[in-house]
């Protein structure tokens, strides 16, 4: 098994959520997006980003306004729509769900519940 690949997988799985909790808190413009999960070490490139922007707007999870900058053209901030924060509910509940099934497990197999970082 490769980690790294292993490793990326559970961090595409968990993008979708972590977008929509940095968009619970304010709108904002993607490179914002893109430098705060860089920040909490989810690597993500622009090629990534946009499409699964562009996919949760299409469903309806996100909205968008154009704001004018200071520097340069007007930016495109992400919000969350009414469905948005519903699915954002959702996702709180099925992460606390699997959070719990993991500590479970690490339990029964003797492992430390809480790993060092």
């Amino acid at each position: 098994m490769n980690i790294e690949n292993a490793k990326s997988q559970m961090r595409k799985g968990m993008l979708e959520y972590c977008i929509l909790l940095l968009l619970s808190e304010r709108a904002a413009y993607a490179s914002d997006i893109i430098q705060k999960l860089k920040e909490a070490d989810l690597l993500v490139v622009e090629g990534t980003l946009y499409p699964l922007l562009t996919r949760l707007k299409n469903d309806g999870v996100l909205a968008y306004e154009w704001q004018e900058s200071t520097q340069g053209p007007p930016r495109k901030y992400y919000k969350l729509t009414d469905v948005g924060h519903s699915l954002l509910q959702q996702l709180d509940e099925a992460w606390c769900e699997l959070e719990n099934s993991v500590h479970v497990l690490k339990d029964k197999s003797g492992q430390s519940v809480h790993a060092q970082c």
